[in-house]
């Protein structure tokens, strides 16, 4: 028996059939490879996870007030687009790849639009603080309320408003009157007329004591005076809305100049320029005029007249009558007959004709004369001279070969551009207006095309930043599998190796299950001493060959 033993090694064990068994049979290497390729894969997909939900965001506004930060989330949420709030809300957090696009939106949208602090600052006030810290506290309140009533004007963006507030001391004459600036953001294509520059300056003048608004001043963001100051008269220049008045006319006169020559010439064959100078000045004549009654028709009317006499009766006249009362009292009425002339009569013709003789008369008489009061105010914004430039690019000729040359314009044709130009902008010989049309040929610059390469445009590198992450820990997962995963799966998932030629030992009691045997025999000698032994001690045999099946033999051989 032992010799049969010595001379037929261990069977192998049959491969399990479950993966599970297949893994508890793999060896101890493998199990653990597997274990960390499994480890690291589910961090991978757990890292992945976590990025695609959270993002790669970065700091859009820090430290804004309130106000602006709910200003900026609103028009985030209009615009779609995610945002978070750091830790404690200090900070608006956006996607990447949009932060410097969402910048110029928001900008564009006025915002942020900063913190303006009023008359809340003196909610704050601490103990022990000194009467300056008050004055200028309360200074600085005013401020900000100005600059917030300043900024609710539709076309005012910004504002900043400086006082001046001297110290008062008990003196009168030596007082120092305040003062005020105001600093103006407009919104782009928005300016201000003269009216609401003149409320801007009533409001701040009002809202502060013995402000005269000939000491304020408002600027825009340009840098231009809007208003005319102290002593600055308003026809030291022109403001803001002359100014755009003559880039109206200028710009109008420019157009028809365009409109006429374009379609002769070509787009980009012609350049024109108009200065106008514009009369801006207001002249008030009035005139009175009298004009007396003329013409056959005309009708005379008397306005006054004024008749006097003066007479006395003659040199050696006497007084004669009875002197008392009865030649103080006024005459009687004359009686005269009804024909001849009477007494009375007589004696008045007496009495004209002395004092005619002796005697003064006066008279004056006014008629109504015509009066015209003509009052004439002249129209402000008057042209009073155009001067238009032209200037037209040589003719392009092609011949019957394709070949394109310039060609000057002739002078009948420049002639005829002139005209044309004359009559677009209405041209006034008396006026002193000038137009100048010349021909020369455009200096054509060439186009110099920056090629920039492919991995250092800016599209390029916002995705490859973006994609940066997820490829990695694709790479790092692939490698994980490869290298860590797959050679554990290779070996649990193997077959189990095809059984050699004369491997398998028959049952010898007509058993027709095929049983596992000792490997083959290197001589013919073994097998027929194998076959002689299950046939002279079959029970023998059977034990050694349960024992080969428990896995007794390998237990024992180790």
């Amino acid at each position: 028996m032992d010799n049969a033993l010595a001379m037929n090694p261990a069977l192998p064990l049959v491969a399990p059939a479950g993966f599970a068994d297949r893994m508890a049979a793999m060896p101890m290497r493998s199990k653990l490879s597997a274990a960390i390729g499994v480890a690291g894969l589910g961090a991978v997909v757990l890292a992945m996870t976590l990025w695609s939900s959270k993002g790669d965001f970065k700091v859009l506004y820090a430290n804004l007030s309130d106000k602006d930060g709910g200003a900026v989330i609103a028009q985030l949420a209009q615009m779609n687009v995610p945002y978070k709030m750091s830790e404690g809300g200090a900070a608006i957090l956006v996607p990447a790849a949009q932060v410097h696009d969402l910048r110029l939106k928001l900008a564009t949208a006025g915002l942020p639009k900063g913190s303006v602090s009023g008359y809340e600052l003196m909610d704050s006030a601490r103990f022990g603080q000194t009467q300056f810290q008050e004055r200028l506290t309360a200074q600085r309140g005013l401020e900000g309320e100005l600059t917030r009533s300043i900024t609710s004007l539709a076309a005012v963006s910004n504002a900043r408003v400086h006082l001046a507030l001297p110290n008062q001391n008990g003196f009168f004459r030596e007082q120092q009157k305040p003062s005020g600036s105001v600093l103006l953001t407009l919104h782009p294509g928005r300016t201000l007329d003269r009216a609401q520059v003149a409320g801007i300056v009533h409001l701040v003048s009002s809202s502060v004591p013995e402000l005269d608004p000939k000491n304020i001043s408002v600027l825009d963001q340009s840098g231009a005076l809007l208003t005319g100051g102290g002593d600055t008269q308003p026809s030291a220049g022109l403001d803001a809305q002359q100014l755009q008045y003559v880039n109206q006319v200028e710009t109008g006169y420019a157009k028809r100049i365009f409109d006429l020559l374009e379609p002769i010439v070509g787009r980009a064959n012609l350049r024109a320029t108009v200065a106008a100078d514009i009369d801006f000045s207001q002249t008030e004549a009035t005139s009175e005029e009298f004009r007396p009654n003329q013409g056959a028709e005309a009708k005379v009317s008397i306005r006054s007249q004024q008749t006097s006499e003066l007479g006395s009766g003659p040199a050696n006249a006497t007084p004669s009558g009875v002197p008392g009362a009865a030649s103080n009292q006024p005459p009687v009425a004359a009686t005269a007959p009804l024909t001849g002339a009477s007494q009375p009569l007589q004696t008045a013709q007496a009495g004209a004709a002395a004092l005619a003789a002796n005697g003064r008369r006066d008279a004056t008489t006014n008629y109504e004369v015509d009066k015209t009061v003509r009052v004439t105010r002249n129209a402000s914004g008057n042209v009073k001279r155009l001067n238009a430039a032209v200037v037209v690019n040589n003719r392009t000729v092609t011949d019957a070969k394709g070949k394109t040359t310039q060609v000057p314009l002739g002078a009948d044709e420049l002639e005829k551009l002139t005209a044309l130009v004359r009559e677009g902008i209405g041209f006034k010989q008396e006026r002193g207006d000038s137009v100048k049309v010349i021909n020369a040929p455009f200096k054509v610059e060439p186009e110099t095309k920056v090629d920039t390469p492919l991995w250092k445009q800016p599209e390029v590198l916002d995705m490859l930043r973006a994609a940066a992450v997820p490829a990695g820990l694709a790479l790092v997962g692939l490698l994980v599998f490869f290298g860590l995963l797959r050679p554990a799966l290779k070996v649990a998932l193997a077959p189990p190796p095809p059984p050699a030629p004369g491997s398998q030992l028959t049952a010898v009691v007509d058993d027709p299950q095929d049983l596992p045997a000792l490997p083959a025999p290197k001589s013919i000698e073994h097998l027929n001493g194998a076959r002689a032994l299950a046939k002279d001690n079959p029970a023998a045999v059977a034990g050694i060959v349960r024992g080969w099946v428990n896995g007794e033999a390998a237990a024992a051989k180790t």
